[in-house]
Formats: structure tokens, sequence, C-alpha cells
């Protein structure tokens, strides 16, 4: 028998549910979502195998009208990973007032459209946010537009749907060699997801800009026979002054960063860890280069 492979990239506007649908689909914690935009930066490859099939998912950051370089580089990778992929998925939010706006009507949602000539699935998200008949008239308006290959409406919340996508994808997914290990979840190392973790934490912790201008970098990640694992992470901050909300009144915030997000790297890892966290200001780390190229953003 015959075995499928191929890449699915995962596209859509910021808070449209490409990590919660990526979480569902591998049925674990795998990619950090949270209710801010912007919470993914970088591709994220998530590996679901099968006996007969291996999908390779690229969750993507989402996208929008870059104002500094960290968002122009965010958007490039975007642009990779459907280049790279052989299905693409779009996703939209089944709430969204005006769905065909939203997925047609942006520019840069509607620039990434015309460069992809792979298949192309339209995935209407949080379905279990609104009642069912008010897509109808929406779906028909974009079947008329012949863009989409298919449309599917889903709940990743509520597991709604998900398998049935998971099937509408082997329709598509080419006959091909398996490209990983069936053991191997993601091409990503330990430290990117302790990294991710921490991140994800500041991003539920705080409000404004002290989300947007940190940057974790994993400095010591060393596994202690007998012993906790010993992991520090630097977190970078643009300012002297969020420096300081950050760590909080007498390390208060950093203390409860470190103790949640120690709790999710724990449950990922499978064994205890030691975190500790030290914040320091790297200043307009986001409009820099040379400081995004060390870390990591021209490797999409």
């Amino acid at each position: 028998m015959s075995v499928q492979s191929g890449y699915v990239s995962i596209i859509g506007k910021p808070n449209a549910g490409k990590s919660t649908l990526l979480n569902a689909i591998l049925k674990l914690k795998f990619s950090i979502a949270t209710n801010k935009p912007q919470t993914t930066r970088k591709n994220i490859v998530g590996i679901l195998s099968e006996e007969q099939y291996q999908l390779i998912f690229l969750d993507t950051p989402g996208i929008l009208e870059p104002k500094y370089l960290l968002q122009k580089k965010m958007l490039e990778a975007v642009h990779s990973a459907v280049a790279n992929s052989d299905i693409v998925l779009v996703l939209a939010e089944c709430s969204s007032k005006e769905v065909q706006k939203d997925i047609l009507q942006e520019k840069i949602v509607d620039a990434v459209l015309k460069s992809a000539t792979q298949k192309k699935i339209l995935v209407l998200t949080k379905v279990d946010l609104i009642e069912q008949p008010v897509l109808g008239p929406e779906i028909e308006k974009i079947q008329a537009l012949n863009i989409f290959d298919e449309i599917i409406a889903v709940s990743a919340k509520e597991k709604f749907q998900v398998d049935v996508l998971i099937t509408l994808l082997l329709k598509y997914l080419p006959e091909h060699p398996k490209y990983y290990p069936e053991d191997i979840l993601s091409d990503k190392n330990e430290r990117f997801f302790v990294a991710e973790f921490i991140r994800e934490q500041i991003f539920l912790k705080y409000q404004d800009e002290i989300p947007y201008s940190t940057e974790v970098v994993i400095v010591d990640f060393k596994e202690r026979e007998g012993r906790k694992d010993f992991i520090q992470a630097d977190i970078y901050i643009e300012k002297e002054s969020q420096r300081k909300i950050l760590i909080g009144k007498e390390g208060a915030g950093i203390k409860k960063v470190g103790l949640a997000a120690r709790k999710e790297i724990e449950a990922f890892l499978e064994r205890e860890v030691y975190l500790e966290l030290r914040v320091k200001v790297k200043e307009n780390w986001r409009k820099n280069e040379s400081v995004l190229r060390s870390l990591g953003y021209d490797d999409e």
C-alpha cells in the first residue's frame, strides 16, 4: 500500500486559532496559544505520523501589515511556509461578522493567497461560538469565487470536525515516503519549546507592549542524573522601565512567570526542572537586523 506524506501550512490573521488547531490535531500542547495577537513569531513544525501517512504542519505567525523589522521577518516566515507546502490551510474565525472580507479583502492575506498554487482549504474556526446556520450565506459567497478547493468549519476547542479535516487533507496529500521518523514530533529541539513556554507566560500575565517587547533565549540547559534539570533563560526587553515592570515589586512578577512556565515545561519534558530567569535590556532589538539574525529570525 502506498504512503502519503507532505507539508501543510497553516496561515491566517492573528488570533484566527492556528496554534489551537495544531494542538488539537496533534492531541498535545505543542504550540503556545494566547488571546493576544502575534503570539507565534516563527514557523513551528508539528508532525502527525500514522502507518500510511505523515502530515507535517507549519504553524505560522499571524498575517498583518508589518510596522517594524520583526513583523517583516514574521511575514517572510509565512511566505516561506506557503512556498514550501503541498497544501495551504487558510484560517478565519467563524465569529467574524464579515468572513468574506476577513479573508479576501485584506491586502496581506490576499497577497499570500495569490502566491499559492497549491490546494487551498478554508478552515472556519471557533464554530462553537456562533449559530451554525449563520455560516451558510457566507460559505456560498466564498465558494462562488472559486479560490478554495474545500471549505470546512471546525472547533478546535470542542474537537468538532478536527478528524474530518484530517480526512480532507489526506484527499490532497501526495504519495511520498515519510520525511521524518515516526517518533519525531517536530524539527525543533527542547530548548526552543522551553523558550516558547516562558514567552507564553509573559503574554498571559502582562499587557500593553511588555509581551511584544520581550524575547527569550535559553542560555544553559543541563540534564542532571538524580537531580532536577537546570535551565537558565535570559529575557530580553527593550527599555529599563519595561524591565522593572516585568520583574515587579521585589521580583514578584518574574517569580510568577517562572512558576507558571516551570509547570508547563515539566509537563512537556515529563521531568522536573530548576528554572532560573534573568531579565536584560537590549534596546530596540525588534528593529535590529543583526540581533534578529542572532535570534534565529533568518532561519525560515
